[in-house]
């Protein structure tokens, strides 16, 4: 019902998909993971580091969609910062997309300013880049393509 009153907006190509993750900074991963896990019965994967971000990650499962926990390997980082500044919390949205090139093209040709002027590979070789919070309405908003093998695996 809520969907049908939205309307479909002024394109349908390339709109993203669906949310790929939600982004949760957090001082330890490891004891964040407890209250998913523990208190709300959910799948969390084994911690992962990711070096070009320096931060240490956990993933948890909910249906087609992952909680992505972020705890900085380092205070300098764009998470550890962030934690500085904010505290734990709500860090990043990121939605599924097509094609992250043409996407871009769009958000920016709509007045979006871009963290990234070219899009970036993550951990798994997914194209993605982050759309500033200011043209945003104060959420960053990851904008993530699929490689190809992953694209394969779905049977897309």
């Amino acid at each position: 019902m809520l969907r049908e009153r939205l309307g479909k907006g002024d394109r349908d190509h390339n709109m993203p998909r669906k949310v790929d993750h939600i982004g949760v900074a957090v001082h330890d991963v490891v004891d964040a993971a407890r209250f998913y896990r523990d208190g709300l019965g959910l799948s969390v994967s084994e911690p992962e580091i990711n070096p070009s971000e320096r931060i240490k990650i956990i993933l948890v499962s909910l249906d087609h969609t992952l909680i992505e926990l972020m705890e900085p390997l380092e205070a300098d980082t764009v998470v550890g910062k962030f934690l500085d500044t904010r505290g734990e919390g709500l860090h990043h949205i990121c939605l599924k997309v097509d094609d992250v090139e043409e996407i871009v093209r769009s958000v920016v040709a709509h007045g979006a300013q871009l963290v990234d002027e070219q899009p970036r590979t993550d951990l798994h070789g997914r194209k993605l880049v982050f759309v500033h919070p200011k043209s945003a309405n104060g959420v960053l908003v990851e904008l993530v393509q699929d490689t190809e093998k992953d694209i394969e695996k779905s049977g897309k």
